[in-house]
């Protein structure tokens, strides 16, 4: 099962006139969408279901979001598959968290919709044109209530498909895929894209694109490195945050090499490093029972992704480029040396690094 199965199967079961506990199957389709699409999902990326509180939705919805991002549908950017209130249709799209800004601007009327209008605007024209283009549909969700038109005036970018014509299931997680890089690359400008509201309308201010200048632990803000719990099948599951324990660690250590370490304002990356005038960017994976593999393919399309839309797009200094390991890596560090790609790993007495990283000097030579 995938992405078509589950669009395909919320279309033909969802009643809007039943509510939520009264039987309703699109219900329970719903319910399972994040089980169903684990497959499909590109790497990182969860999905959950959506039909209503009580009643029943009258445009549900499957949102597919970054949980390191945020982005809870109530607040931050997310993406959705959204249906039109007659099921004939469902919109991809790049969404604004409408419940937040309808309890800032203290309306859910015209004056939301302006706004939301405005801020995927401008949004949209800080995004690369050649990475949304094909992807200015405009959702039609056919229904007057205010969340529906909320989403229609919320959409930054979007492709809608008709029910009967739904592509296959190769186009649809290529067209997510697609859109999962849309999604980060309008969470770097979010930050930089503030909508002021005046009596005249919205007027939008830009700040400071950068990430400031730290001396010491300034900017060193990573996520703790604790055991957290999370609800999974109605028991709880002790995790260990190897990822942010590792970015931690790695913090004070490359500041007594000489390096400024940075986590604030520089989401969806780890972590950059800075030295006079040079920066490196750094992404780190935990190697999960030794596969080193998987752990260095995905910090190699990650790094190479952001370059791209922080560096390259915006017409700044390419950055080194530098993973950051839980464990040795072992051959890997000459193969991403060949691509250009330092790496340090964590070892039983510190860290040790790859010849591009010792070069630098923020590990010792063998």
């Amino acid at each position: 099962m995938g992405i078509r199965d589950l669009l395909l199967d919320v279309a033909s079961t969802f009643d809007t006139t039943l509510t939520t506990t009264s039987g309703n199957p699109g219900q329970q389709v719903l319910k399972e969408a994040g089980t169903r699409l684990l497959g499909a999902l590109p790497y990182g990326m969860e999905a959950e279901g959506h039909g209503g509180q009580g009643g029943a939705a009258a445009t549900p919805w499957v949102r597919v979001f970054d949980p390191a991002a945020g982005g809870s549908g109530t607040q931050g950017l997310y993406l959705a598959y959204i249906f039109a209130a007659d099921l004939r249709s469902v919109a991809l799209t790049l969404q604004q968290g409408v419940t937040a800004l309808s309890d800032q601007l203290n309306t859910r009327g015209e004056k939301l919709r302006t706004h939301l209008e405005f801020r995927a605007q401008s949004l949209l024209d800080e995004l690369p044109s050649d990475l949304v283009a094909g992807w200015t549909d405009q959702p039609l969700l056919k229904h007057h209530g205010w969340r529906p038109r909320a989403y229609e005036a919320s959409s930054v970018a979007a492709r809608c498909y008709e029910m009967d014509q739904l592509p296959n299931e190769g186009e649809l997680c290529a067209d997510l895929g697609t859109m999962t890089v849309i999604l980060k690359a309008a969470l770097a400008v979010e930050s930089q894209i503030e909508i002021v509201p005046r009596p005249e309308g919205p007027v939008v201010e830009y700040t400071n694109s950068g990430h400031g200048t730290y001396e010491g632990l300034e900017g060193f803000r990573p996520k703790t490195g604790d055991d957290y719990y999370v609800q999974i099948a109605a028991r709880e599951e002790q995790r260990k945050q190897v990822h942010e324990g590792l970015v931690q660690r790695f913090g004070p250590y490359i500041l007594e090499r000489g390096f400024i370490p940075i986590t604030l304002g520089v989401h969806p990356r780890d972590l950059v490093l800075q030295a006079g005038d040079v920066e490196w960017l750094v992404e780190a994976k935990a190697v999960k029972k030794g596969n080193s593999t998987q752990a260095v393919r995905e910090a190699v399309a990650q790094l190479l992704e952001y370059r791209y839309f922080w560096y390259t797009q915006r017409h700044e200094p390419k950055p080194h480029l530098l993973g950051l390991f839980s464990e040795d890596i072992g051959c890997y560090a000459t193969y991403l040396e060949d691509h250009g790609i330092g790496s340090i790993w964590s070892t039983h007495e510190g860290w040790a690094g790859s010849a591009s990283a010792v070069g630098w000097g923020m590990v010792e030579g063998a």
